[in-house]
Formats: structure tokens, C-alpha cells, sequence
């Protein structure tokens, strides 16, 4: 059986994982909402945390121990092992949709995050993550199958050993890509914001004039960081999958 295989866990160890994100979702989310999908793998890793109570009660485990056992154990299983997780969450997907479709949104509820304008410049990158564009392939090359976490946890060491002399080139090349999106952004801004220029246009009778367009959002700039970050990852998991 399955469930035989599936407790792994050394039950000496405490469990300590931060919940304060979770709880400010709490906080912020309607609670008429219908809970979201669950995922044949997170079926896996919540039996696995039931089975571990069943066994060791009174004890738990390091949330990073754990997940990296989880993920040990997922990846070693059989299709057939799986079958039953899958099912699992088939029958959650339908119980969501279900429930969404006789979900009523409350009134000013905040909608997803604003789509971002591909034609927005993208924002530059700072002389580590130039240093890491360099350095990526060298290690994957040196260490086949490291995964994502430990491939920036290496990259980071790396950069911190390097002496100033050493990370200037990098500092140089960040600096000129930063001077280059500073341009780019200002003639974006000055088009609407939309990379397309209103010259040309006239105004006249029935036509108003066109709105000097207004400087972007702080929060645009915030949210392009995090697109930056999501970048990097997808990056690096195409090149895994590869």
C-alpha cells in the first residue's frame, strides 16, 4: 500500500514554519469564497502530515525537512502509487468550479493584478543578477539536476566572495542598461503609456485634446520586480526540463 511508504519523517526534529503571509491572505479574503483547488502533490504531502501525527503524536517536524522529504518521496513514486492523489484532486477541481460558478463576488472587491503592457520597457537588472546571467549555466553545467533554490543559493555565495575589482564590470554593464530603461521609460510615458505615439492626431471641434499622460504608479515598478523574479524562475525550470 501506498500509505506504508509514505511515513519518512525523523520525528525528533521541530516544526517551525511562518504563517504571516497566510495570515494576512486570511484577513483580506472573502470568506463566502470557495476554497481553491488542491493539487494532486499538496493530497500527498497533507496524508503525509496526518500519517506523521497518527504515528509520532505530540511531535512534528522542520517545515524544510519536511517539504524536501515530500518532494524525495513524490518524485520516487510510481504512476500507479499516484493514481490516488490524482483522483483526488479531479474531484476537488470539480467541487471548485462547481461552487465558482454560484459565487457572487462582494461589491468592490479588488480584481486580479493588472495585465502589464508588453510593450512596457522591462526593467533593468541589477549587477547580481547580471553576474548570475553569466554564472547560471556554468554551475547547472557543474552540478546536474541542482534545483532552483540551490542554484541561487550558490550563485549568492559566489557573488559574495567577489572583491570590487572583480563585480565593477558587472556594477558597469547594470549601470548602462539602467540608464538605457530610464530612457525607454520616459518616451513610453510620454506616448500614453501604451508604446504608441499620438502624433499625428488633430484636435479640433468635437475632438478633444489629448491628456498629457501622468507619471506610472510606483506599484507598476513593484509589480515588474516581481515579473523580473518570475522570469528567472521560469527560466530556470525550462532549462531543468531540458
Amino acid at each position: 500500500m501506498v500509505t506504508k511508504q509514505l511515513c519518512f519523517l525523523p520525528h525528533s526534529i521541530v516544526y517551525n514554519s511562518s504563517r504571516s503571509k497566510q495570515i494576512k491572505r486570511a484577513m483580506t479574503k472573502d470568506p463566502n469564497k470557495p476554497r481553491g483547488k488542491t493539487s494532486s502533490y499538496a493530497f500527498f504531502v497533507a496524508t503525509c502530515r496526518e500519517e506523521h501525527k497518527k504515528k509520532h503524536p505530540g511531535t512534528s517536524v522542520s517545515f524544510a525537512e519536511f517539504s524536501k522529504k515530500c518532494s524525495e518521496r513524490w518524485k520516487t513514486m510510481s504512476a500507479k502509487e499516484k493514481v490516488k492523489f490524482e483522483e483526488m484532486a479531479k474531484n476537488d477541481k470539480v467541487r471548485y468550479d462547481r461552487e465558482m460558478k454560484s459565487y457572487v463576488p462582494p461589491k468592490g472587491a479588488k480584481k486580479g493584478k493588472k495585465k502589464k503592457d508588453p510593450n512596457a520597457p522591462k526593467r533593468p537588472p541589477s549587477a547580481f543578477f547580471v553576474f548570475c546571467s553569466d554564472h547560471r549555466p556554468k554551475i547547472k553545467e557543474e552540478n546536474p539536476g541542482i534545483s532552483i533554490g540551490d542554484i541561487a543559493k550558490k550563485l549568492g555565495e559566489l557573488w559574495a566572495t567577489q572583491s570590487s575589482k572583480d563585480k565593477a564590470p558587472y556594477e558597469a554593464k547594470a549601470a548602462k542598461l539602467k540608464e538605457k530603461y530610464e530612457k525607454d521609460i520616459a518616451a513610453y510615458r510620454a506616448k500614453g503609456g501604451s508604446g504608441k505615439s499620438d502624433a499625428g492626431k488633430k484636435s479640433g471641434p468635437g475632438r478633444p485634446a489629448p491628456k498629457k499622460a501622468e507619471p506610472a504608479d510606483d506599484d507598476d515598478d513593484d509589480d515588474d520586480d516581481d515579473d523580473d523574479e518570475e522570469d528567472e524562475e521560469d527560466d530556470d525550470d525550462d532549462d531543468d526540463d531540458d
